[in-house]
């Protein structure tokens, strides 16, 4: 990696928003500063480079990384040698880049989720001219060899594609982070074993659509395939991944995570409706019926599988009826843990032309019933555990009683239990005595 050193005695800090793929790539954003010299720092206000790395899913996140650009225009006038730069999903769209470049005169480095390999060239390039530098572009290239600055902790994100083919209609991330293509085996293969003697002990494998790994490999090899080379990864005890498309789910990946003894018995499945209308006119290519044939295989052969997924309340044309068929799905399934969304408009995206948008009274009052039905299924499932006993991975602190340590099992659960700090990064026995809709509380055995 050429650029080595130009940002010798210069501060940076990388602002992450969005999902754990955007956090994946802050890490190689704060390998690739550090490699070239800057020491990192968590202080705006020490901060000679700011780096925003943003989501564009939905409009609130958006609106967010443009106010956080307007406060810093003052800021940019007193330091002129100050560089902000903006990057991710939000970047990646054309008229924010526009918009950018007309209304944010002192943010000078736009680029997007394809051109992270670049990232050391353009921001010399900003530094030198002295002028607002875009690139946008899409690539089909997969970088490889970028350095990574990863966090503190036992667990590391591993990215094993990037891109997404499917288009469903409410989406921008096809638009923003490009078409599919998957990373060598050989390459995550060695990527897994380096972060093994890191000493972290958990992967989460990422992609926008995992289970369609293996598009555009010289070799045929398939994401199954791959849960089992990674199984054998010495050093490393769990593995996790995420996120599947339920029409690209097979019975051999299902399958694949029975029987490797490292892969977490957890599958975090993304239905977003329960209703076959709302599933067509998303564009999701499966029915109700057919997602939940999945879901029973994967407890047919993994009984006490954790279950979670997304889903989307409020979507153009969504009747009450509709509504009614999530409700009910949730009620069958008996997700472990759901993430809930109300639809936002994205522009480029169908949906957003769309005439029968819900009016927001509606969407709100449907949401409420949705949250207030997970979160009774997920007390009751919490308290199914009281009184076993789950294996946690201590990950450190609890962010809310740092006197308390924290850690996650093998489904992804939260557990909250008094400690010794030297067990972080440790699998420690821990029975359940108290259990809450979020999170667990136990005892050390």
């Amino acid at each position: 990696m050429e650029n080595q050193k130009i940002l010798l005695n210069k501060k940076a800090k990388v602002v992450t928003m969005g999902c754990q793929l955007n956090e994946s790539d802050s890490e190689k954003l704060m390998g690739m500063l550090t490699y070239m010299g800057a020491s990192l720092t968590d202080k705006t206000e020490l901060a000679d480079i700011i780096i925003f790395n943003t989501c564009a899913v939905r409009e609130n996140a958006e609106k967010k990384v443009l106010g956080l650009l307007g406060s810093l225009k003052k800021k940019a006038e007193e330091k002129p040698d100050m560089l902000i730069g903006i990057c991710g999903c939000t970047a990646t769209q054309p008229h924010i880049a526009e918009l950018i470049k007309k209304k944010y005169r002192h943010v000078r480095l736009v680029f997007g989720t394809c051109s992270l390999a670049r990232f050391p060239e353009l921001i010399q390039e900003a530094m030198q001219s002295g002028k607002t530098v875009i690139d946008i572009e899409q690539r089909k290239e997969v970088p490889e060899g970028l350095p990574v600055c990863r966090g503190e902790g036992p667990k590391a994100w591993l990215p094993v594609m990037f891109g997404c083919d499917n288009f469903c209609s409410y989406c921008v991330v096809p638009h923003v982070r490009g078409r599919e293509r998957s990373r060598a085996p050989q390459a995550i293969l060695a990527e897994a074993k380096a972060i093994a003697l890191q000493g972290k002990k958990e992967i989460m494998l990422l992609g926008q659509n995992v289970n369609s790994y293996g598009k555009g490999l010289a070799e045929p090899v398939d994401f199954a395939s791959l849960l089992y080379l990674l199984n054998d990864v010495e050093g490393i005890e769990r593995i996790r991944f995420m996120t599947s498309h339920p029409k690209d789910i097979h019975p051999r990946l299902i399958e694949a995570m029975a029987f490797c003894d490292r892969v977490c018995k957890q599958l975090h499945l993304p239905v977003q409706s329960g209703s076959d209308a709302v599933l067509s006119a998303m564009n999701r290519h499966y029915t109700r019926a057919q997602y939940l044939e999945k879901i029973a295989y994967a407890r047919q052969l993994m009984p006490d599988v954790v279950l979670s997924t997304d889903i989307m309340v409020g979507f153009p044309g969504e009747t009450e009826e509709d509504f009614e068929d999530t409700l009910s799905l949730m009620k069958e399934v008996r997700y472990d843990s759901a993430f809930t969304f109300i639809y936002s408009r994205r522009e480029g995206t169908p949906a957003a032309t769309w005439e029968n948008q819900i009016p927001e009274d509606v969407v709100h009052e449907r949401f409420e019933r949705l949250v207030q039905l997970q979160n009774q299924i997920s007390l009751e499932k919490n308290r199914a555990l009281s009184g076993k006993t789950l294996t946690v991975l201590c990950e450190g602190a609890s962010k809310n009683d740092p006197r308390m340590l924290t850690g996650r099992d093998e489904g992804n659960r939260l557990v909250h239990f008094k400690g010794d700090p030297s067990w972080i990064g440790n699998m420690i026995p821990i029975r359940i005595t108290q259990a809450e809709s979020f999170c667990l509380y136990g005892e050390v055995l």
